[in-house]
């Protein structure tokens, strides 16, 4: 009988402990909200916000969740959340270890520490070693190729497509959508099969979050060239290359790419391009002089 009666006490904790803990939930969600900024995300900044920070619907599009949900989620109401789906909502809110932790206690959902999952916060000294790396461009990408930070010399070589990309802060997206004039690809039909590639052996980790199917289906609608890539399932492991880009102003660059892990950030490297010949050194070397030169 005391068994039972230690059960049912538990259980009476736990179901007079719900309301609480989804107030907190929802201070803990609007907090993290008006702290990210449009910019943090590749977002405009858009006009009359009457508070700072992400719209919910912003944080709902981005998370590739309802928008109903979302806001559900943030009025701590009884509603279920999954463990992929609150991945999601952490990577938008670009929460830290323990603040994913925080979240999912509050949200009533087992947390695994050894989850793989994206970390999408930059250290200042990984900044700092992407600087030292100029005039090499240099970035650090997630498994989903969103753009997690660069150097000056990445965004001289690469500037002109993202922004013609609006903003989207991720290169495949960049690189499927743009106009052919602006891609600083020179052979994407012997580039982009294999990027496709390395993306899927990264999806197999995220089948079903919201994020991931949602950026899937954008891109297929946006590119039926990506979406006969998809539809091939090939997979193949990153790994060193050479290739050869484009800039207006210096002509081709030929370029030798390598990633490097990230301590901490396990789905998450460094890219660094190292100019293959004497040729594309200079053709480097003059782009980063003259835009020192230009300011």
């Amino acid at each position: 009988m005391g068994g039972v009666t230690t059960m049912a006490t538990q259980r009476e904790r736990e179901r007079t402990g719900q309301p609480r803990r989804r107030h907190e939930l929802a201070a803990f969600l609007r907090g993290r909200r008006a702290r990210v900024t449009p910019a943090d995300v590749g977002l405009p900044p858009g006009l009359r916000r009457r508070t700072p920070g992400l719209r919910r619907e912003e944080v709902a599009q981005l998370s590739g969740v309802g928008v109903t949900w979302y806001t559900w989620l943030e009025q701590g109401r009884p509603i279920n959340a999954s463990a992929q789906v609150l991945d999601a909502v952490a990577r938008t809110l670009r929460l830290d270890r323990p603040e994913r932790e925080h979240l999912y206690h509050l949200a009533g959902v087992a947390y695994a520490p050894d989850r793989a999952v994206d970390v999408d916060v930059i250290s200042p000294e990984i900044q700092g070693i992407l600087d030292a790396l100029d005039p090499r461009p240099s970035v650090v990408y997630n498994t989903r190729y969103d753009v997690l930070a660069t150097n000056r010399a990445y965004r001289l070589l690469f500037g002109r497509a993202g922004k013609a990309a609006q903003g989207m802060g991720n290169v495949l997206w960049t690189l499927f959508t743009v106009p052919d004039p602006v891609c600083p690809l020179v052979d994407k039909r012997a580039e982009l099969p294999l990027m496709v590639a390395q993306l899927r052996g990264a999806y197999g980790r995220h089948v079903g979050e919201p994020a991931w199917e949602s950026f899937i289906a954008r891109l297929c609608s946006a590119s039926a060239y990506f979406a006969e890539l998809w539809e091939s399932g090939d997979v193949v492991p990153p790994g060193p290359r050479v290739k050869t880009f484009r800039h207006c102003a210096v002509g081709e660059v030929r370029m030798t790419s390598v990633s490097l892990s990230i301590n901490g950030m396990p789905e998450c490297r460094i890219v660094t391009y190292t100019a293959n010949d004497e040729e594309s050194l200079q053709a480097i070397e003059k782009l980063c002089a003259r835009a020192s030169d230009e300011v």
